[in-house]
């Protein structure tokens, strides 16, 4: 019986050896450049005896990455094609068009590298006298491109270098951009060295996945949770009260539903999110270096942190971005979930790691060997960069979301270092009296799209798309009207009834009327009504106080002077 179980597990073995062996011989008569096919034995073999990835390889992890990349882009061009044109065209708030000529001033009346290196944007060499045209055509090929990569799962450098470009030419111009567009750019630049230089293949054989490349997003999660925690640490003394999340929910830029049931947790529930908030951005960072168990349950803590922001608030594509460098701490082998098992990806993968297993992994190309040294370019430059980024971390003056080269390859990064206790409100209202004085005057007051406004309306749901123009005006309540003179501008257009403006807006109270002959700015301060209150019953999610004028009324002839003093174009003018 011994006898005869011995030579059934030597049989067995035998056959499985042989399949393995066929199987190596299968990979290794395809082209080491080119996309290999499993045959049928193969995946049955697969199947059956259930041969697991290896760990410590980033074939899937890459494909994962530059979809991701690539997703944010998508929403970033989107969002630029959308409202660029009213923000920084022709016709918009602060047109780039005014921007680069003062640039040109700046840099001695020349398009040259001086111009380039203070503003890196490929609207210098465009026709200015087309520059809606322009910025269009900008976030199309964004656009486009960005929806290939997204689609196909894969990409060469010329693609992602492309996009890289575009996104740099919007940013550089646009004066209303957010915070976080350095990061997107610092992601983007990452993704470029994730990829062959020619090939669209998702399994490149002839340029596997940089471990240097993976440890440059590892380190970007590290700088962006670090510089986050440590801000608060340093600023606000209600995060080191445990009481700043009792004012977030409903004093963040633009809450969402949630955002309303949230603020109403008890106290304790407050205290443990700010607790941690301080775990995840100042101590789980830390388990990236600490082997890739730790590094993987940092990946995982990092996504349901940044899931949890994104269902409790609005704030753009922030978090979904953030995302994006916690993925480069999981391997093949924990990804390998997302992709089907008899899937060309994860057979190639298959047949890849078979080779390297069995030592019949070809001798690198010249090309391999050329990219190596690019690699290696690529951690020393990052290191380099990173010096002023940490020096800055260490420091008891730290700032946040600032750029220390002009490229904006790696920065430093922060959120919420401070958090408003009150929430307030610019609203607009117009009025079609003669004047603007006396009790008798009815104010009909504008909607924004998204940010709070009338008391009734439910806080909308965006993310991860973005209204730039309700993020700015979250600023503006917090300043004057003289520290944005913006805002003047959008009365000025708004008693025009100026359709590039109302664009942006939500609500148009004196749409297909006649046009307002005051514009006023009245600032309010907005809290949530409480649950089981009057207001809650009557379908409010909001109660307010007025606090006083943001801006006194002003109509066409009283702008004219202020206008003309800013080189603006007359309301009406265009």
């Amino acid at each position: 019986m011994a006898s005869s179980s011995e030579s059934s597990e030597n049989s067995e073995s035998f056959l499985r050896k042989r399949r393995g062996d066929a199987l190596v011989s299968d990979s290794l008569s395809h082209d080491s450049c080119s996309e290999t096919v499993q045959d049928e034995d193969s995946t049955k073999y697969d199947k059956k005896v259930g041969v697991s990835l290896q760990t410590g390889t980033y074939w899937l992890t890459r494909i994962v990455l530059l979809r991701a990349i690539a997703f944010i882009y998508f929403v970033a061009f989107t969002v630029a094609y959308n409202q660029n044109k009213q923000l920084i065209g022709e016709k918009g708030l602060m047109p780039c068009k005014d921007y680069l000529r003062s640039v040109k001033r700046y840099v001695g009346g020349k398009i040259g590298f001086a111009a380039l290196a203070y503003t890196p944007s490929v609207l210098w060499f465009m026709d200015w006298n087309d520059m809606d045209a322009n910025l269009d055509g900008i976030a199309l090929a964004g656009m486009a491109l960005s929806g290939f990569v997204l689609i196909m799962g894969s990409a060469n450098m010329i693609i992602m270098g492309v996009l890289w470009i575009l996104y740099h030419s919007i940013v550089n111009v646009g004066q209303l951009c957010a915070g976080w567009e350095s990061q997107l750019l610092e992601s983007g630049f990452l993704g470029i060295f994730l990829c062959p230089l020619w090939s669209l293949s998702p399994m490149p054989r002839c340029c596997p996945p940089s471990l240097v490349s993976i440890w440059t997003f590892r380190w970007l999660i590290v700088r962006i949770m670090l510089g986050a925690g440590l801000i608060k640490i340093r600023g606000d003394r209600c995060w080191r009260e445990l009481t700043c999340m009792d004012y977030h929910y409903e004093t963040q830029p633009v809450p969402n539903p949630m955002s309303y049931y949230m603020h109403r947790s008890p106290w304790w529930f407050h205290r443990f999110e700010t607790l941690s908030n301080h775990f995840i951005e100042l101590v789980v960072p830390f388990f990236t270096f600490m082997g890739r168990r730790m590094c993987m349950l940092n990946g995982v803590l990092q996504i349901l942190f940044q899931v949890v922001l994104i269902i409790s608030g609005n704030l753009s594509f922030l978090n979904w971005l953030t995302i994006v460098p916690s993925l480069a701490c999981f391997d093949d082998a924990a990804l390998a979930f997302l992709f089907r098992r008899s899937g060309r990806a994860r057979q190639t993968l298959l047949q890849i790691q078979t080779e390297e297993a069995s030592g019949l992994k070809p001798p690198p190309s010249k090309g391999m060997l050329i990219r190596r040294v690019l690699n290696a370019s690529l951690g020393i430059l990052i290191a380099y960069l990173s010096v002023p980024v940490v020096m800055n971390l260490l420091s008891s003056r730290q700032m946040m979301n600032t750029s220390f080269d002009p490229l904006r390859i790696v920065n430093t990064y922060g959120a919420f270092g401070s958090v408003t206790k009150e929430r307030t409100e610019v609203v607009f209202q117009g009025t079609l009296s003669v004047n603007h004085t006396g009790e008798e005057v009815l104010w009909e007051e504008y909607e924004f799209l998204c940010k709070p406004g009338a008391l009734d309306r439910r806080p909308c749901l965006i993310s991860p798309y973005h209204y730039r123009l309700d993020w700015l005006m979250w600023f503006a309540a917090f300043q004057t009207y003289e520290q944005s003179e913006w805002v003047i501008h959008i009365a000025g257009r708004l008693l025009a009834n100026d359709s590039t403006i109302l664009s942006l807006m939500g609500h148009n109270p004196f749409q297909n009327r006649e046009k307002p002959r005051w514009i006023r700015g009245e600032h309010f301060r907005y809290k949530f009504t409480r649950s089981g209150s009057s207001s809650a019953g009557q379908g409010k999610w909001w109660v307010r106080k007025r606090i006083g004028p943001f801006f006194p009324p002003v109509n066409l002839d009283s702008l004219r002077s202020y206008f003309q003093s800013r080189s603006w174009p007359l309301p009406g003018s265009y």
